[in-house]
């Protein structure tokens, strides 16, 4: 039995971890995490040129965290985020250009 798209088990036809370079940084938003719905629609409605969808998805994820406390900043997993953020930027300007 195949598993939902874009699982291991069914993975989606756009599916990259195979193309990865070696060393091309990646983030990886599972579905046990409560935002991962949300922030993958917001990613698309701005892929789509979307922006009032975008706008409208991004304003639902701000009301859904407006009662959470943040993370602390001091918290690994948060700082380590924001480093694969550049990490990603830096490994694309360094990417030579086609």
């Amino acid at each position: 039995m195949s598993g939902p798209v874009g699982s291991k088990a069914n993975k989606s036809q756009f599916d990259c971890y195979d193309d990865l370079a070696e060393d091309e940084p990646y983030f990886v938003i599972r579905a046990d995490d409560p935002l991962s719905d949300a922030l993958i629609e917001l990613h698309a409605y701005i892929g789509a040129g979307q922006s009032g969808a975008a706008h409208n998805k991004l304003a639902e994820i701000m009301e859904l965290t407006r009662d959470r406390p943040p993370r602390p900043s001091d918290s690994p997993k948060y700082r380590e985020t924001f480093a694969i953020s550049q990490a990603m930027e830096s490994w694309r300007r360094g990417k030579p250009k086609s």
